[in-house]
């Protein structure tokens, strides 16, 4: 409409609510267990934990994100690819006594020969990737149980448990109660963001590209600023940062890079858009949906042992559901249910909305099945806006 309200960055409200509604379902939901668990959400011990307990989900997400653009399609056996794994990898370690960092090696390849092996059958012999990673589903899970022969196997090497769970502290600067180097790095990262957007919007003007609102550009800069100060506030007030953290903040460092900035990353968007167009075009999209599933392999290979290492065991259970967790993250933070459409920020967005439910309700005693039941209703209320969004769009 002529006369749509509008905003003070000139956004009209409706595109503005809607560029930004799991941003501001986040907030929501965090002011909304703060007051439900009398602040202890916001406890040091707590705000760190929130991304160590959920890192495998943002690793598995930006993977996930990879075949969900392709079309809607996902990966249904990550979460037995990260029991196979770790159950390799407390095997290798600890009943074999091998290298740790050759057994991260080997667990590696192995996740990425699993992709390999259900990217082949997506990508070149077309079957659908919904029964392609099912039967992956029970294949790995199985072989997982297999090599841990239905037992438990605790994983105690001090170099592999670093390698992941470390605390990153510097002597002299944090001896005392305050960390000093997560503010460092807090103000460093925040600075950064700041002078990429200054850059950014530099770049684009010397080109004479069309620019963003500057109040929103520089609105979101600040915003993004604050979180990383505050947060690292926390991490200062309880043990600094953690390994854990590092490997998830490289991981969709590398990943946001991929998919918004090169070749490869249009290609996925360009075959969930229209796979028929981007095939006449020249583009080889049997090789981009191997990649895809190649890339998840790999990323649960990681996962596996990213949950080895914080958990300190390896059981024929591990990982179960963990799928879930990663299409549900990707799918909340607006990724299309028909492909094409989707970002690491918003699957990022996702995974911490479904990290703070979890926190909360476990903070307030709510037991699993209440959480289960919210995550559905979550997930399901995410992909009908998007239905919804795509008809009225005319799509």
């Amino acid at each position: 409409m002529a006369n749509e309200t509008k905003t003070k960055s000139g956004i009209s409200v409706s595109d503005f609510f809607s560029k930004y509604t799991m941003i501001i379902a986040l907030v929501a939901v965090f002011i909304l267990f703060y007051f439900l668990t009398e602040g202890r959400l916001l406890l040091p011990q707590n705000m760190s934990n929130l991304l160590i307990q959920n890192g495998y989900v943002f690793v598995m997400a930006c993977g996930m994100l990879l075949c969900i653009l392709t079309g809607g399609n996902i990966d249904l056996s990550v979460g037995s690819v990260i029991c196979m794994v770790g159950g390799v990898a407390a095997v290798m370690i600890t009943n074999k006594d091998m290298n740790p960092i050759l057994s991260i090696v080997v667990c590696l390849l192995i996740g990425l020969l699993a992709g390999v092996w259900q990217g082949f059958w997506i990508g070149y012999v077309r079957i659908p990737p919904f029964i392609t990673t099912l039967g992956g589903m029970f294949i790995f899970r199985g072989i997982g149980r297999l090599i841990l022969d239905s037992k438990t196997i605790a994983v105690q090497n001090e170099t592999f448990l670093n390698i992941f769970m470390k605390y990153i502290k510097i002597p002299g600067l944090d001896d005392g109660d305050f960390l000093i180097t997560p503010m460092i790095v807090g103000v460093l990262a925040a600075v950064f963001v700041i002078f990429s957007t200054v850059l950014g919007r530099a770049k684009k003007a010397k080109k004479g590209y069309r620019q963003n609102n500057i109040i929103a550009d520089y609105g979101k800069a600040i915003a993004i600023a604050a979180v990383i100060l505050f947060y690292c506030t926390k991490l200062s007030q309880y043990k600094g940062i953690s390994i854990m953290l590092v490997w998830v903040v490289v991981i969709c460092l590398i990943y946001h890079f991929i998919t918004s900035k090169t070749v490869l990353g249009r290609y996925f968007y360009a075959v969930g858009g229209n796979e028929k167009a981007t095939k006449l075009s020249g583009i080889d999209t049997n090789k981009v949906y191997f990649i895809a599933y190649a890339n998840m392999g790999l990323l649960a290979g990681l996962c596996g042992l990213l949950c080895l290492a914080r958990v300190g065991s390896a059981n024929g259970s591990t990982g179960t559901s963990f799928e879930m967790d990663a299409i549900g993250s990707c799918f909340i933070g607006g990724a299309s249910a028909y492909g094409g459409s989707g970002s690491i920020p918003g699957a990022i967005i996702g995974a911490l909305l479904l990290g703070v439910i979890n926190m909360g309700m476990s903070i307030m005693g709510i037991g699993d099945s209440w959480q289960y039941v919210v995550k559905g209703a979550v997930l399901l209320i995410a992909v009908i806006f998007d239905v919804v969004s795509s008809r009225k769009k005319g799509r």
